[in-house]
């Protein structure tokens, strides 16, 4: 397997609880899935997938409580295809009338080191893994991706670069903390909805091993 690591920092993040229902409050860390969706930001085809191995944190846990004005209800799919259908139709939302506010957990100054491997799913990634490999590599080394990496919501866009010789890196903070339970990734295999799966966090210096995750689904 081809392994990669990543460093990503950004003003402001949110990695939502699931358990909160109307406020957004973070985990104190970047979850798996959040890891893997920076990944799939940069490189994301069908033939392969990416496997999250370990999560850095290399800067202190840090909150910020904010308030925010959200609107209430969204676009509905039938007005859509009603619209769709007839060639017009009112598909607006007018924010005075369903303006609510909303007050969020935010983690603020976040850093993090993630590395995860390249998995070929696919028979052209099987017979082929150079040239995912190189296709990845230059991508990350010129900063571009298929769209904008962020931390837990889109609105907190994430700063990445290539790490080559993660060793060689300046090292996580020394701060060990059972994170409890925590969200690891979505489970696509069986039809239907996706299902959470969720495994216990433990960080020792700053590191999440999540080779060692008990996953629970």
């Amino acid at each position: 397997m081809d392994r990669f690591c990543l460093e990503v920092s950004g003003d402001f993040a949110c990695f939502t609880r699931p358990e909160m229902k109307v406020e957004r409050v973070s985990y104190d860390v970047m979850t798996p899935s959040a890891a893997r969706s920076v990944f799939e930001a940069i490189l994301w085809k069908p033939a392969i997938r990416w496997d999250v191995k370990c999560i850095e944190v290399l800067k202190p846990i840090r909150w910020i409580s904010v308030r925010r004005n959200e609107v209430a209800s969204k676009a509905s799919v039938r007005n859509a295809q009603t619209a769709m259908g007839a060639g017009k139709g009112n598909l607006a939302l007018y924010v005075e009338e369903d303006r609510q506010q909303r007050a969020g957990l935010f983690l603020r100054d976040v850093a993090y080191r993630i590395h995860a491997e390249l998995v070929p799913v696919g028979d052209d990634a099987r017979s082929n893994p150079a040239k995912y490999r190189e296709m990845f590599q230059r991508r990350a080394e010129k900063g571009q991706c298929v769209n904008q990496p962020y931390l837990g919501c889109r609105e907190f866009a994430a700063r990445f670069r290539l790490v080559d010789q993660p060793a060689e890196e300046a090292p996580a903070i020394d701060e060990t903390r059972d994170l409890g339970w925590m969200l690891f990734d979505m489970d696509f295999t069986a039809a239907g909805d996706p299902k959470p799966q969720f495994f216990r966090a433990d960080m020792q210096h700053g590191v999440i091993d999540l080779t060692k995750a008990q996953v629970m689904g």
